[in-house]
């Protein structure tokens, strides 16, 4: 087994970056993090980028001598460099702090690239910088986000969003939609379809044999026993049993600010909040400048940091670069338990990617 593991870890990771909005600090916290020629020696960096972008930021922060590598496409790549493929010979004009057309189409330009070679199977993750939800906006990019984009791109899968900061799993039933529309969304079925994605991610991606999950309650209190609302004993309770019945090990509806404020998540794998801001408020408060976003269920590896585009401190060289390298770490992390999970049940999942060589 250790010589197996050993086998997995020396079989280099070859990683997809896309560089998010050029006016935020995608670029930032990206060099930040390349700046230590020691992570060179844990995965294969591919920018989908501009070098001129790239170098204007780096020269702005002031920060030390990064070796680009140029290239037209991510086969030529050079595991001692910071690769950039160009996703345009023209040039992008930069306006630090704002959100512009431009910087919009460069977002997706860049997206658009990393996920062709991600189909293509020429990376084996893919870790995105923010985008501006706004200003990428297109025909082609009529999306709530990342995790919808790419779910579209890959069969339509069902995805779940995954916040991830050590031991701690913050996954949502319902995405990015209204509160208004959060109750009505909500279903039995729709709960134990995330129950079984997050279990699956929690087997595979982490490597947890048997996950134990929590779930949160919709209403103040869990309901409070009917007084608060109805849907913890019509709609939440009965999809814990039937997923008791089917084998996982599921518990709650825990009052959500209790379920934080105690430190209750510290004994459950993951943890499934009803709506984004009950989990993330928590998340965050928590994870500080570490955490990351993982899209799990899907049959692709894509991670990145949980955090926006922060227009207001772009290129005065003060943001942190901790939840991208997390991100960065995390999908390496995934992919080495991807490989190992194929290896030991001989029936290998569809990745998307396949060991790089």
């Amino acid at each position: 087994m250790e010589d197996l593991v050993n086998r997995i870890s020396e079989n280099r990771v070859k990683l997809g970056i896309t560089h998010g909005d050029i006016n935020g600090i995608g670029y930032e916290v990206i060099l930040k993090t390349m700046a230590d020629n020691r992570i060179l020696e844990i995965f294969t960096p591919v920018i989908y980028g501009h070098q001129r972008v790239a170098s204007f930021h780096k020269k702005n922060l002031n920060l030390p001598e990064i070796s680009f590598n140029p290239i037209k496409d991510c086969n030529q790549s050079n595991s001692k460099k910071v690769n950039i493929v160009n996703i345009s010979e023209n040039e992008l004009r930069i306006e630090l702090g704002k959100s512009t057309k431009e910087a919009g189409e460069a977002s997706f330009q860049a997206l658009e690239m990393a996920v062709e070679d991600l189909k293509s199977n020429k990376i084996d993750a893919l870790v995105t910088a923010p985008i501006n939800k706004q200003n990428i906006q297109s025909v082609k990019f009529d999306f709530a986000g990342h995790t919808e984009y790419l779910s579209s791109r890959f069969e339509n899968a069902k995805p779940l969003m995954l916040m991830v900061w050590k031991d701690l799993r913050v996954g949502t039933i319902t995405g990015h939609i209204p509160l208004k529309d959060v109750t009505g969304s909500i279903t039995k079925e729709l709960i134990l379809n995330k129950i079984k994605i997050l279990n699956a991610s929690l087997k595979v991606d982490f490597g947890i044999r048997k996950p134990k999950i929590a779930l949160l309650g919709i209403n103040p209190h869990a309901g409070d026993g009917g007084l608060l609302g109805n849907e913890e004993n019509d709609i939440v309770n009965p999809a814990i049993e039937q997923a008791h019945n089917e084998g996982f090990l599921v518990f709650g509806p825990f009052p959500a600010d209790g379920f934080f404020g105690s430190g209750a998540w510290k004994k459950y794998d993951g943890v499934l909040s009803m709506y984004h801001d009950q989990g993330l408020t928590a998340f965050k408060s928590l994870a500080f400048d570490e955490g990351v976003n993982f899209t799990a269920g899907l049959p692709i590896i894509r991670t990145s940091p949980a955090h926006g585009t922060a227009y207001d401190i772009s290129g005065k060289g003060v943001a942190s670069e901790e939840s991208f390298r997390q991100a960065v770490y995390l999908a390496v992390d995934i992919v080495r338990n991807r490989r190992m999970h194929d290896v030991l049940t001989s029936n290998p999942l569809k990745t998307g990617s396949q060991p790089s060589n």
